[in-house]
């Protein structure tokens, strides 16, 4: 038989509670492992970790989660007072991660904080607090709204370049994208996607489409995780 192409996807280190337990736990939306497993892949959950990125060695691709704001010491900055308090071991842990995954071209996706990662990881810089409320309208409740594809780029291929309607829960995004390609965009001029074009599949979306019933962004990483073995 056949290996399911292996997808480690990064975490939350959170205060969590299950039964009569109420302790900090190492957790993930379902829905990542879900969108994983349906696209014909087998999800391994990755704690933070900074001692080395060697689990990048028996992976064929990673997702790098949503979550808590990046720390704007990351990228030379100084905290607004919206932004949230840093969790400096999963900052460290991911970004460890993705430079390895660019250095390996080991294929990589990037959902919300995971796409922000990415470009502070090729020198961009974040928008601490954006100024639209298009993004993040009511707290635990996903926003609506459009998002044009950059023709020819690689969401474009995937998703289309036709108008995207997508989800949101964010108010930080991408600045800077650094050595990053900036190829999507929502209404108001937010960047929504980030590439690296010289890579086989680098691609980090602002929204959150393990949420959505749009399984294709998934499903072309285990493609690209399935064709990375062959070769």
């Amino acid at each position: 038989m056949t290996r399911r192409p292996l997808v480690g996807i990064t975490c939350y280190v959170e205060q969590a509670r299950w039964g009569v337990w109420d302790f900090r736990a190492s957790l993930i939306p379902q829905a990542y492992v879900d969108a994983v497993t349906a696209a014909g892949g087998r999800a391994l959950v990755l704690p933070p970790d900074t001692t080395d990125d060697a689990v990048l060695d028996v992976l064929d691709a990673l997702i790098v989660a949503g979550g808590v704001d990046v720390d704007p010491a990351r990228y030379g900055a100084e905290p607004h007072p919206s932004t949230d308090a840093p969790q400096p071991l999963r900052d460290a842990g991911e970004l460890l991660l993705i430079q390895g995954a660019f250095a390996r071209d080991l294929p990589l996706l990037g959902v919300c904080r995971g796409a922000q990662l990415m470009a502070v990881a090729r020198g961009g810089t974040l928008i601490q607090d954006l100024p639209s409320g298009i993004h993040r309208e009511v707290l635990g409740v996903f926003s609506s709204h459009p998002v044009r594809a950059e023709p020819g780029s690689g969401v474009a291929r995937i998703l289309g370049d036709a108008e995207l309607k997508v989800n949101a829960h964010h108010h930080q995004a991408v600045d800077d994208p650094g050595a990053l390609v900036v190829t999507a965009w929502a209404e108001d001029g937010t960047i929504e996607a980030v590439e690296d074009p010289t890579r086989t599949f680098a691609i980090g979306v602002q929204w959150h489409p393990e949420m959505l019933d749009d399984p294709r962004l998934f499903v072309a990483l285990v493609d690209a995780a399935s064709q990375a073995r062959v070769l």
